[in-house]
């Protein structure tokens, strides 16, 4: 069985304490796969716009949490 998917099963136990810690582990693994893969569609051309729909938020939602590691990517580019 895959981490990730002893996360999953962890979280739905029956203890509190480790299904909450299962839970928060799966949240930071889920932002960090989210934040890699709006950094692969910017670096691929998509818009805000188009990584928004995807997600099913907002243009300014995306570009709020993401544009500003995106600047800090591109300045270490440089």
């Amino acid at each position: 069985m895959d981490t990730t998917s002893e996360l999953a099963a962890t979280a739905a136990g029956a203890d509190p304490r480790v299904g909450l810690r299962a839970a928060s582990a799966l949240r930071r693994l889920a932002e960090t796969l989210e934040a890699a893969q709006v950094a692969n569609a910017r670096r691929q051309g998509w818009s805000w716009q188009d990584v928004a729909d995807v997600l099913g938020v907002t243009k300014q939602a995306v570009h709020q949490k993401y544009a500003a590691a995106e600047k800090k990517r591109g300045a270490r580019d440089v």
